[in-house]
């Protein structure tokens, strides 16, 4: 009997806290991720042999909603420093800072779970370049477009649990006749989510 009463209590606990979640109207909501990026090394300078470091980056994002569905999101992070590598050997460090804006689409009607699709455009600014003791420069400035495919889990009226996957494009020329490199990452996230 005791089994059965604890069984019907946590059922509606569990029902009463999908209900509750449901209420996340804010039209804010900002979050935090850990993200890891993959590099894909791509292009004429991949192919060289030219690669960076993958690696966890902190990730922070804010979204405007315009409507239940619809919603903007801001995702921003500090100049993260990687490692230049030609064919496993480091050659160099350089940073990269790459803001991304995108737009969403928010599916409604599953309660606690949210999932999202979203796209938009990357702008990536490379600096503090130093390959090859000054030899090989990069291009400074990258525009390419980003995909978002993702979900929050709302735990009561503001905080959600994240999962985010993005595919953002990003290249460089690199100088000395090596050619185009394609970062090109895939950044998977997971976080926590506020909502006002």
């Amino acid at each position: 009997m005791k089994k059965n009463l604890l069984a019907l209590a946590v059922l509606c606990a569990m029902t009463s806290g999908a209900a509750y979640a449901q209420q996340q109207d804010g039209q804010w909501m900002v979050r935090a991720r850990a993200v890891h990026l993959d590099s894909s090394n791509g292009g004429a300078a991949g192919a060289a042999g030219v690669s960076i470091n993958d690696k966890w980056i902190p990730e922070v994002d804010v979204s405007y909603f315009f409507t239940p569905n619809f919603a903007a999101e801001l995702i921003l992070t500090y100049p993260q420093k990687h490692d230049v590598r030609l064919n496993g050997g480091k050659i160099g460090t350089l940073k990269h800072l790459p803001p991304t804006l995108l737009g969403q689409y928010h599916f409604t009607g599953m309660g606690a779970f949210k999932p999202y699709v979203g796209a938009g455009v990357n702008y990536t600014r490379f600096s503090s370049v130093d390959i090859a003791g000054g030899a090989l420069t990069v291009k400074k400035n990258s525009w390419g477009p980003a995909l978002q495919v993702g979900f929050d889990y709302a735990l009561d009226k503001n905080w959600s649990l994240n999962f985010d996957v993005k595919k953002v494009y990003i290249d460089t020329t690199v100088s000395g006749g090596i050619g185009k490199f394609k970062v090109d990452p895939v950044l998977v996230g997971l976080g926590v989510g506020y909502r006002f």
